[in-house]
């Protein structure tokens, strides 16, 4: 096991834990965030917008970073990407328990890599997939109703119909316009819980880094958009703004080729993750002796800048939380964790464009797992 594996404690406050107390905050229930009675509820999620994201650039989100304290910064699920931790954010489970344990994972039953926010196909439907109720679903049986409002690409994707079920989906193609959605839900359905999702951020990493101009730019477009939203609010709505993760840039020489390893690969059926949280499938009928010599291998040759785990020690240290027995077989035979600022790629794959991706994310570092719980409206602090 690596010493020091940076795993927060199980009463740790977590992304899983947002959306379920907003919507206990509703009922007037005690919540995890000690949140209060509320006439509605809306919580926003920011694809790849960290703690420390914001805290660098502070003076570009003076609404937001105004609000966020050391208090107000939570931790979310591991690996630290959006398949994983939507889900467990509109679920309130963590990754072991829902399904969605990284980005790609394999489906053993059909032996191939699935992409877990594009693949879905009739091979893995995602309502059976995704193995717990949404707390969109819950909140319907209890006769609050539920919004999501994103972008219309969404509307009816595999991966809306595996984490947004429950929800009605509204469509807003800008980030002002989501939030102009938003308003006019509370105002005309009290009583309700809304979700505001935010994809752009991390979109712009992806292509550009979360330091470029671009990033810089729809960060204080954002912050603006959010400080409009909380002033304009009606009296008793609260708001709460999270993060699935942040975002580090890693640059193109800090790209590492598995590929240039080819006596560690023999054994290895698939790889899956994703460049800073690799997982590796391991050959069927390799032996105990064969399985433990790659995860000593790999940890020999990346321990010095990555968490080498085997999937026994990831299960054992609560990686995923808890892991129900048809989700165990998803989870990587080896994982190799971006340790260092490195981004992991196989030039064996037949689509490499993922080599051209700036920001990335992923592994269980504090940047890409620190993210923020801002506060605002009927929530803001006293």
């Amino acid at each position: 096991m690596p010493a020091m594996l940076p795993v927060p404690a199980v009463s740790a406050p977590r992304l899983a834990g947002v959306l379920g107390s907003s919507f206990a905050s509703l009922r007037g229930e005690a919540n995890r965030f000690g949140l209060p009675a509320v006439s509605s509820a809306v919580a926003v999620l920011v694809d790849g917008l960290g703690a420390a994201n914001i805290q660098a650039r502070a003076g570009h989100a003076r609404f937001m970073a105004a609000r966020m304290s050391r208090r107000d910064v939570i931790r979310t699920v591991l690996p630290s990407t959006t398949a994983a931790g939507i889900t467990s954010f509109t679920t309130g489970r963590m990754p072991g328990e829902h399904g969605l344990v990284g980005y790609r994972v394999l489906d053993r039953a059909n032996d191939r890599i699935v992409n877990q926010l594009t693949g879905w196909d009739e091979k893995m439907v995602p309502e059976t997939w995704q193995r717990v109720p949404t707390l969109f679903e819950t909140a319907r049986e209890s006769g609050i109703p539920s919004f999501a409002v994103g972008s219309g690409k969404h509307i009816g994707s595999g991966f809306s119909r595996a984490v947004l079920r429950g929800a009605e989906y509204r469509a807003a193609s800008t980030i002002a316009d989501r939030f102009a959605v938003a308003r006019d839900t509370v105002a005309s359905e009290p009583g309700s819980l809304v979700y505001v999702y935010v994809s752009e951020l991390d979109r712009i990493a992806h292509a550009h880094g979360w330091e470029s101009d671009r990033w810089l730019a729809t960060l204080e477009q954002l912050d603006a958009e959010v400080a409009a939203f909380a002033r304009d609010l009606p009296r008793g709505v609260g708001v709460l703004l999270t993060a699935d993760h942040g975002v580090i840039d890693v640059p193109a020489h800090r790209h590492v080729f598995v590929d240039d390893r080819p006596e560690l690969l023999e054994g290895v059926r698939h790889v899956g993750g994703e460049p800073r949280f690799l997982s590796f499938y391991l050959e069927p009928g390799l032996d105990a002796a064969a399985r433990s010599a790659l995860l000593e291998g790999w940890r020999a040759a990346e321990g010095h800048r990555a968490w080498v785990l085997g999937r026994d020690e990831a299960i054992e240290a609560g990686v995923y939380g808890p892991v129900a027995d048809e989700v165990r077989d998803r989870i990587g035979e080896i994982i190799i964790a971006a340790r260092s600022g490195v981004a992991y790629y196989d030039r064996r794959e037949a689509n490499r464009q993922g080599e051209s991706m700036v920001g990335q994310h992923g592994s269980l570092t504090d940047e890409e797992t620190r993210v923020p719980l801002i506060r605002a409206g009927a929530y803001a602090r006293a």
